[in-house]
């Protein structure tokens, strides 16, 4: 009898095992999902026409590449026919991490270098795009503002699809990742990442709740990429990064756009309680200019730590109270453009008001990102802060 049940649970085991094989079979063979066309409403609010998934594509902005790795880890170059040479130029060292991941990258033609005006519209089409990706507010190429451009491309048969991870990226970046999800048809990466970056988010409007004292912020940018004082970011970009932080930008009311100036006198007159400044500089790269802080791809902390010193070194910025009292710190230049950028939130919001947020680990919430939503490694500091026992306070 025990033989028999042995006998018959051996033919169930080779039925269900055969039958398994046939299902996944039959999967491999399935044709892919029909193609599509979809009506989608882009982050500057008009209405394109897709055909989904799309199968080809140029970049706006070459730094759009990490994003897509959200949605296609397996090789967010497949897709890019054509693409700004943004990401080689302004993110050195990220861009050849991703090189070294993706070599195809390196030879993706550039139909455009920095700015919209080095954009090539007759090469862009020439790549025959599905699709063209472009920044609401994009500073490094072509945006929604060049409505020239987008009339043209759309003349071609190229529909322009508008994203935003810049103006307001802590509203539009969910948004985006979900549009860009559709167009890919890679909806449960989008939601998967969405999902993830909503609880970070909630981490640090949670730690804010009741909060009436918020610290003077001042966020100097490219330090070390110009000679005037001081550049800073006031109505998007990372001036939001600092209002969702708890913080109050003192540029708010004086620079009425996303970025302008602040003179040194008003500096040391204001006396933020915080200084922060961006990282422009990367890792095994020789400028003709020094003075830039160090972050990113390849960086360690040590190195970070110095460039930070001599920067806050400097005449004026070396006698406001946030230096000479410890409360200086770099960030990553480059997160002012990324999905990662709930990262940098939760460092500032522990800089800005470190009481509120001692279980707050931004460092593990970026590692998450890089370990969950990237296909290449977290290697290097992305923020730093003035002396050990700062740093220590961030972490």
């Amino acid at each position: 009898m025990n033989t028999k049940v042995e006998r018959m649970n051996g033919k169930t085991t080779r039925r269900a095992l055969l039958a398994s094989v046939l299902v996944l079979a039959a999967g491999l063979l399935a044709p892919p999902a029909a193609a599509e066309t979809v009506r989608v409403t882009d982050l500057a609010g008009r209405t394109v026409e897709v055909r989904v998934p799309v199968k080809t594509m140029i970049l706006g902005e070459g730094r759009f590449v990490p994003t897509l790795a959200i949605l296609d880890p397996s090789d967010p170059s497949d897709r890019i026919v054509g693409m700004m040479g943004d990401f080689e130029r302004f993110d050195p060292a990220g861009y050849a991490q991703y090189v070294k991941a993706f070599p195809r990258i390196k030879g993706i033609p550039q139909i455009g270098h920095g700015s919209a005006e080095s954009f090539s519209l007759e090469k862009s089409i020439s790549v025959k795009p599905d699709v063209a990706i472009f920044g609401l507010g994009s500073g490094h190429g072509p945006g929604a503002r060049h409505k020239a451009i987008l009339d043209r491309l759309a003349a071609a048969g190229v529909p322009v699809v508008v994203v935003d991870f810049r103006m307001e990226p802590l509203v539009n970046t969910p948004k985006s990742i979900a549009l860009l999800g559709r167009l890919l048809g890679r909806d449960a990466e989008a939601k998967a990442f969405n999902d993830f970056y909503a609880a970070q988010l909630k981490r640090v409007a949670d730690g804010l709740k009741g909060v009436t004292d918020k610290p003077k912020v001042f966020i100097e940018i490219h330090v070390g990429g110009r000679d005037d004082c001081c550049a800073t970011m006031s109505q998007g970009m990372m001036g939001r990064f600092i209002d969702w932080a708890g913080g109050d930008n003192i540029a708010k009311g004086k620079i009425p756009g996303a970025h302008g100036l602040l003179s040194l006198e008003y500096l040391l007159v204001s006396q933020p309680d915080i200084y922060m400044g961006t990282a422009i500089g990367g890792a095994g790269v020789t400028y003709p200019k020094p003075g830039r802080i160090v972050l990113g791809p390849g960086a360690g902390e040590d190195l970070a730590r110095r460039s930070l010193a001599l920067a806050t070194a400097r005449r004026g910025i070396s006698d406001l109270t946030a230096v000479k009292t410890g409360r200086a710190h770099a960030i990553w230049h480059n997160f002012y453009n990324t999905p990662l950028n709930v990262a940098a939130v939760q460092a500032m919001a522990k800089w800005i008001h470190p009481d509120r947020f001692t279980d707050l680990n931004p460092h593990k919430t970026l590692a998450t990102l890089f370990e969950k939503f990237q296909p290449v490694p977290l290697d290097g500091a992305y923020w730093v802060s003035l002396g050990a026992g700062a740093e220590a306070a961030s972490k």
